[in-house]
């Protein structure tokens, strides 16, 4: 009776501590579009250099749309994207009016 007691508490403590890192890991992920060069060195693999390689992709060509996007970065590649893709996002979507069609009384004015 003792062990079953001891495994069911095992297994409730083994679920709840992979919900908690799992819930800490997602609300600490380092957002590819805000993020400075500095908080880029906190993800594996990423130096100063990279980090900086990083920023000036992101003002060249704006907002990063998807993650995967990290690997037109020179210097990262497949490799290095695998070990950061759980830590990084690139955050919500901004909403905003939907884009004005070509044509249309309103993108005339």
């Amino acid at each position: 009776m003792r062990r079953r007691q001891f495994l069911t508490t095992f297994v409730a403590l083994a679920v709840l501590t992979c919900s908690w890192e799992t819930a800490t890991t997602q609300s600490k992920k380092i957002n590819l579009n805000t993020a400075s060069r500095t908080r880029l060195t906190e993800l594996p693999g990423i130096g100063p250099a990279l980090a900086g390689r990083i920023v000036e992709y992101r003002e060249k060509n704006g907002a990063f749309k998807r993650i995967e996007e990290l690997m037109n970065v020179r210097g990262i590649g497949e490799k290095k994207f695998l070990k950061v893709e759980k830590l990084i996002t690139v955050g919500a979507p901004k909403k905003g009016p939907p884009p004005k069609k070509p044509g249309s009384l309103e993108s005339n004015r």
